[in-house]
């Protein structure tokens, strides 16, 4: 469940940076290019899409990520209890002895 919801988050980050891309910051972009006064989608129609369509993915990613967080496998928290007990069990075996390694330096 969570690779699909990490597949929809990666196609939603894809569309919104299209989206984004196409915008002019300065009032250009895919709405002057459609500037004439005679068409069906002016270009108040044509920013007003984009404009929604960025907001709507924008919610879009968001809600997938907080999403996301349930879809994650908890189970795995005895596995890691574990390891904990063998990294300290091996982290025993190397405590450093205090017999004359000063000795040994000279």
């Amino acid at each position: 469940m969570y690779g699909l919801f990490s597949i929809l988050i990666l196609i939603t980050c894809a569309l919104l940076l299209l989206v984004i891309l196409v915008q002019n910051p300065k009032g250009g972009g895919l709405s002057s290019t459609f500037g004439d006064g005679n068409q069906l989608m002016g270009v108040k129609k044509t920013s007003d899409f984009l404009e929604k369509s960025t907001w709507t993915l924008a919610l879009a990613l968001v809600a997938l990520t907080l999403l996301s967080n349930f879809a994650i496998n908890r189970t795995d928290i005895e596995d890691e209890s574990d390891i904990l007990e063998q990294v300290e069990d091996s982290a025993d075996d190397f405590t450093p002895s205090e017999s004359g390694s000063s000795s040994e330096i000279k």
